[in-house]
């Protein structure tokens, strides 16, 4: 009997129990889901946009210094020894030699040069003679053609003297020297008129020559700012500016080349490498921007989701220029606010947020 009474008691405390349970259960609120996200501020900066294209470094033109009198090649010495392809040289700096006649064309100049002082000192004695009226101008006339026809003859030797000389016209850098069945040609060897010496460039600013293609073509003027890159220095800009645009299409490619000059002052960028330009069609300064990665799209609108406390607010937008990986906001946003970047996929208007890292300071 006793022992039923224990049992009837136990199993009314654990009913109680349970239903106590139940009713602390019930009263608990439920727990509301925030989604993670990322989010970054709207700045006010300055966006270009940009034609993107490939292109092929060349120099602005080339000097061929070639041999004029027949003879034998001396190649100069430079700062380093024999003048070599890659060094630079000075205006007016000789890079070689053409000996053989040297002796004969030297001689000729002196006996110029003494014939050419002979002359004047006739001609400044007849000139004394003719204000003295004691000489005629028909024999004045005829020194003085004879004193033109020395110097002349002065002027020739010196001239072929010269020509005997490779100089370089303009500061550049020797692009290549020339060659005898692809070697290098040696000191001594005999050179006929008309034979390649030297190639001479400046390469302090160097052009471009780039390929337009489609709607690129009628975004792209003469004057536009350009950024070249070579795959060698990733971080290093090289300015430049559309110098001109070619009048005709290529027949083949459908293409308009461009010609754009870069600067090129440490000479890093050398003829027939390949670089990518970007091209300032566009630029736009101090105006809403945010990362290309918080607009979506939802009904066919392109929308971002503005951060409003512990929610989100979505917000139809309109979009300006693009580049690399901003985008200009015309309307929807404002500087200051913070937009979801990554996390909003799932998100719907009001929707309940935590944020998980703010990019702020990695923009």
């Amino acid at each position: 009997m006793v022992l039923s009474k224990l049992r009837l008691l136990a199993a009314m405390l654990l009913s109680s129990l349970i239903l106590f349970g139940c009713k602390q259960e019930a009263a608990q609120p439920g727990v509301e889901f925030k989604a993670p996200v990322t989010v970054a501020d709207v700045k006010l900066q300055t966006i270009e946009e940009h034609v993107i294209a490939t292109g092929t470094v060349r120099a602005v033109e080339i000097i061929r210094l070639t041999v004029l009198n027949g003879g034998l090649l001396h190649i100069a010495k430079g700062p380093h020894g024999r003048y070599a392809e890659g060094d630079n040289v000075a205006a007016g700096e000789v890079i070689a030699n053409i000996t053989g006649e040297e002796i004969r064309i030297a001689l000729k100049r002196q006996l110029a040069e003494q014939k050419l002082q002979e002359a004047k000192v006739k001609l400044d004695a007849i000139r004394a003679l003719f204000a003295e009226e004691l000489s005629s101008a028909t024999t004045l006339e005829q020194t003085k053609s004879e004193y033109e026809t020395v110097k002349l003859e002065l002027e020739t030797s010196i001239f072929r003297e010269n020509r005997s000389k490779i100089s370089s016209p303009i500061d550049g850098v020797i692009l290549r020297l020339g060659r005898d069945q692809g070697l290098p040609m040696a000191n001594g060897q005999l050179v006929e008129p008309g034979q390649l010496i030297a190639e001479v460039a400046s390469l302090d600013t160097v052009v471009a020559d780039v390929d337009l293609v489609g709607k690129d073509i009628a975004r792209v003027s003469p004057g536009f700012s350009v950024n070249v890159k070579y795959y060698a220095w990733k971080n290093q800009n090289f300015q430049g500016t559309v110098q001109r645009l070619h009048p005709t299409i290529d027949q083949q490619s459908r293409a308009l080349k461009a010609e754009i000059a870069v600067k090129n002052p440490d000479h890093l960028l050398k003829p027939g490498m390949f670089v990518e330009v970007a091209i300032v069609a566009n630029r736009r300064e101090n105006v809403p921007v945010v990362p290309q990665q918080a607009v979506t799209r939802r009904g066919g609108r392109e929308v971002v989701f503005v951060l409003n406390g512990q929610r989100v607010e979505q917000r139809y937008v309109e979009l300006g220029l693009r580049s690399d990986n901003m985008v200009e906001v015309t309307r929807g946003v404002g500087n200051g606010e913070q937009v979801v970047v990554l996390g909003l996929e799932t998100l719907t208007d009001k929707m309940p947020v935590r944020i998980s890292v703010n990019r702020t300071r990695l923009l």
